[in-house]
């Protein structure tokens, strides 16, 4: 992309004709990528690579130099990603650990981006600008201890180096000479070798396999090619039980700072898990096949719904189901790489989770206070009653009494956490409302209360293969909904919260988030309650906004989706059994829901999501003594 835009370098006063740009930058990324097809889209999400969607940053209406320079450098980044990247080969040669493959995958980045510095120059000042503007946003410069500084960005600077000469930006601080010293011992002969690899991804990622094997961080190779994916197998179901011991540790640790009372507590429930390792572990092998039926209980026993007919009557039409799909997490994402979307959370959030255990642990004893134990008396059968075995002294005709503990009502609900994997949640609100689910998930399994967590979202942006559908059938007048439907099973409530709380991390993979359609989410999401045989269900709803789908609002009244979701809502609320909450990020949902509530930051959905469930559950406490 040398010299794109180079005319308005310098001019920032009068706005500027920003589509003339986006075409050539569009078509530079095509032609660097040697792919006529390759989507490309400008918007103020984060910009990303999904197989061959490129979204880059909106430009503003009076762009800068640098800015263009920052645009241009992230669009030839990703172009050559996909014209020099295989992903097979790269999965199949991807170390095990985390911080290893963190390496490795930064390293692969460096050398497609050198191979494209060293083609071209103007490619080479676009992707530095690239990586400074990356720097300076990470607030590298402020980095002053080894300990602090990430190990993989200074690999890819220090590889950069080596393979196209490329000096590292002044925003990048001191990152890489803090690790210098340690690279250069471990891994200099290697680093010298890489150069020659460098048009072949294949030998490349063998050299950097060995190089980390001598910086003691990964195995070996070998000479095997196939070793790799053959050697993957036997540790798949080991590594994710490691990886999420080692996150437990650091779960624990973050909330150390709690008061005494809660740190016993967290101790205690510390222990309480350890003597149930095996016996989850063996759960999980043995549920395997049950969950595959308890996944879809409605094919089979699926009660009356309030939803039958339901769309007919409204006036909502589908314009086709075709490709609409319902996902399990670890379909759309492999092993390894859904461990390191889970760290990558536990990363962003580590100082947070201490926050958001002690809410949770607050919230379990206000549970676990109205779990009080009670009895029935007088009984035929049962444990024996010491306390009333003195009216035998007094007669001996009487008969024993027994008692029976009774059934407390937690242990029959099942709670649905909802979340809105929309593009507007992308950044903060998805990690914050990620992890909280995660806990809380936690914490109600404890008090015997099942959770499911699920996410909405499309598959594509502006309508996908339904919108291409309908304009190959000539564009039908009134097409209802217009998009690809996504709904996604992160957790199901028959799962052990510890065999599913990384597919979680998927929420942090890039080109995920799309749009948002609510009423039909809420839809799914009750459809799979009313098929549980639990006897209390709730459904909590969490979203950040109004559902929006360009391709269906473009064809079809402003307020259609809007409409939709008032009336799904409204169904649930009058004539259903399962209790709807909602908390709004941003977002006033009062106006949608009867049992809600707004914040205002995401960082106040912890005690949002506690205090409903918590008041919830006092609420019907409350019913329960009185009706007794």
């Amino acid at each position: 992309m040398a010299g794109r835009g180079d005319n308005l370098k310098g001019k920032t006063g009068g706005p500027v004709d920003v589509e003339p740009l986006r075409r050539a930058i569009t078509g530079c990324v095509r032609s660097i990528a040697g792919d006529s097809e390759v989507e490309v889209s400008f918007s103020n999400d984060r910009p990303g690579l999904a197989g061959e969607r490129v979204r880059l940053p909106e430009i503003s209406k009076r762009p800068t130099a640098q800015e263009l320079a920052v645009t241009r450098g992230l669009g030839d980044s990703m172009a050559l990603r996909i014209a020099c990247h295989d992903t097979n080969v790269h999965a199949n040669l991807s170390p095990q650990g985390a911080d290893a493959r963190s390496v490795f995958d930064a390293v692969e980045q460096a050398r497609v981006e050198s191979i494209g510095a060293l083609r071209m120059t103007g490619m080479a000042s676009n992707i530095e600008s690239m990586n400074a503007e990356k720097y300076a946003k990470a607030n590298f410069s402020g980095i002053e201890r080894q300990e602090d500084a990430p190990l993989a960005e200074a690999m890819a600077m220090m590889v950069r180096e080596k393979l196209a000469g490329t000096r590292t930006p002044a925003s990048a601080g001191k990152v890489l000479d803090l690790w210098r010293p340690f690279i250069e011992e471990k891994a200099g002969p290697a680093l010298d070798n890489l150069k020659g690899a460098l048009e072949d991804q294949q030998a490349f990622a063998k050299l950097v396999r060995n190089m980390l094997s001598s910086m003691q961080m990964a195995e070996d190779l070998g000479d095997d090619e196939s070793e790799p994916e053959e050697m993957d197998n036997p540790n798949d179901e080991e590594q994710p039980r490691s990886n999420e011991a080692d996150n437990e540790e650091v779960e624990e640790e973050a909330g150390s700072d709690a008061a005494p009372a809660e740190q016993s507590e967290a101790a205690d429930d510390e222990l309480d898990e350890g003597e149930m390792d095996g016996a989850e572990m063996s759960d999980d092998e043995m549920s395997d096949e049950a969950d595959d039926h308890s996944e879809t209980p409605g094919e089979t026993r699926r009660p009356h719904s309030p939803f039958d007919d339901f769309n007919d009557k409204v006036d909502y039409h589908i314009f086709t189901q075709e490709f609409d799909e319902e996902v399990h997490a670890e379909e759309l994402c492999d092993e390894a790489e859904l461990d390191r979307l889970r760290a990558f959370l536990d990363k962003q959030l580590a100082h947070l989770q201490g926050a958001v255990g002690r809410l949770a642990n607050r919230l379990q004893r206000r549970l676990m206070a109205q779990q009080n134990r009670s009895w029935d008396f007088d009984l035929e059968e049962g444990y024996l009653d010491p306390a009333r075995l003195v009216r035998l002294i007094i007669d001996p005709m009487q008969p024993l009494s027994f008692k029976r503990e009774r059934d407390t009502q937690f242990r029959d609900t099942v709670v649905s956490l909802v979340i809105d994997n929309s593009g507007s949640m992308r950044g903060r609100p998805i990690t914050v409302a990620a992890t909280c689910a995660d806990i809380l998930a936690r914490t109600l399994e404890r008090c015997g209360v099942k959770v499911e967590i699920l996410g909405f979202t499309t598959k594509a942006w502006k309508g996908g293969q339904s919108r291409e559908q309908w304009l190959a059938n000539a564009k039908p007048a009134n097409p209802g909904r217009l998009n690809d439907l996504r709904h996604i099973v992160y957790k199901s409530a028959d799962a052990p919260w510890r065999r599913s709380r990384r597919n979680l991390g998927l929420m942090m993979r890039e080109g995920l988030l799309k749009e948002n359609i609510d009423g039909e989410a809420l839809m799914w999401a009750h459809n799979r309650l009313i098929a549980r045989p639990e006897q209390r269900k709730i459904m909590m709803m969490i979203s950040d906004g109004a559902p929006v789908d360009d391709s269906t609002l473009s064809v079809n009244p402003g307020n259609y989706l809007e409409r939709h979701l008032r009336a799904v809502i409204e169904q649930i609320e009058m004539r259903s059994s399962v209790e709807l909450l909602a908390i709004g990020i941003g977002h006033d949902v009062t106006r949608y829901y009867r049992k809600a509530v707004t914040i205002v930051d995401a960082d106040e959905l912890a005690g949002a999501m506690t205090e409903q469930l918590a008041a919830l559950f006092e609420e019907n406490a409350g019913k329960m003594r009185r009706a007794g």
